[in-house]
């Protein structure tokens, strides 16, 4: 889970609204925070910070996502989005990641690429990133311990990075997250709704089945709930609020 640590905060205690001036930098937590309760909506798990798809079994050396970049609707308090493919953290404290943020504070809605390998903070990446911007990303394991990451707009360009990474490749994910804001987890953004597809696991379909999917609860109430896979199995969407979406068309 991606924790974001505010380098200006507005002197209240809640809600986290980043003053003007201010810039986010990041790090991430380890796993989701599972909710007890079991299966909801045809899903296998619950979560207070994510929503989406997580597989386990491994080893993954490579994963694969798309999206399109959620456009975040106005709020009175500040609400923070993020969407990501990534290996590990859904079972264990390693994880590699990447994707993009959409939130809204101090007035309007901010959007922007990063990348992230636990422990160390998340570093944004410099391309231009803007809400219906179609995302892809690749994370995949090289030689000699280094992985690749590599993140596409198809409006703004492409971002490649090489690094270290030693996790077990224990499961892979494509997330809706509230990520974790000034120590705090933050409320939800109203992203309307995100679409997945299509993603890959080791270079194939994922496979994705029902239970592999989870939604997100905050303060009691379905913030974020994905549909059930698509017919081919490699994608979802997943839509802001307690009803689930149709699945994309495949």
């Amino acid at each position: 889970m991606r924790r974001i640590l505010l380098a200006a905060i507005c002197a209240v205690a809640t809600p986290l609204v980043l003053a003007a001036s201010a810039q986010a930098t990041s790090s991430v937590s380890n796993s989701p925070r599972l909710l007890a309760g079991g299966a909801i909506s045809a899903t296998g798990w619950t979560s207070s910070n994510w929503s989406g798809y997580a597989i386990t079994g491994g080893p993954f050396t490579r994963v694969t996502g798309s999206w399109v970049v959620p456009a975040v609707a106005k709020t009175k308090r500040a609400t923070y989005s993020s969407s990501w493919a990534g290996i590990d953290g859904f079972n264990n404290s390693d994880l590699i990641q990447a994707g993009t943020e959409q939130d809204y504070y101090s007035g309007s809605a901010h959007y922007f690429a990063w990348w992230e390998i636990l422990p160390a903070a998340e570093t944004r990446i410099s391309l231009s990133v803007n809400a219906g911007d179609h995302v892809s990303v690749s994370i995949a394991r090289g030689s000699g311990g280094t992985w690749t990451i590599t993140l596409t707009d198809a409006r703004s360009g492409s971002f490649t990075t090489t690094k270290s990474y030693a996790g077990p490749g224990a499961s892979a994910e494509w997330i809706q997250e509230a990520p974790t804001v000034g120590g705090r987890l933050a409320t939800l953004a109203k992203y309307g709704s995100a679409t997945f597809d299509p993603g890959t696991a080791n270079g194939t379909s994922p496979g994705l089945v029902s239970n592999d999917g989870g939604v997100m609860i905050q303060k009691g109430l379905h913030v974020s709930t994905p549909s059930v896979p698509d017919s081919d199995v490699d994608g979802f969407n997943v839509k802001y609020g307690s009803t689930a979406p149709a699945p994309p068309s495949s």
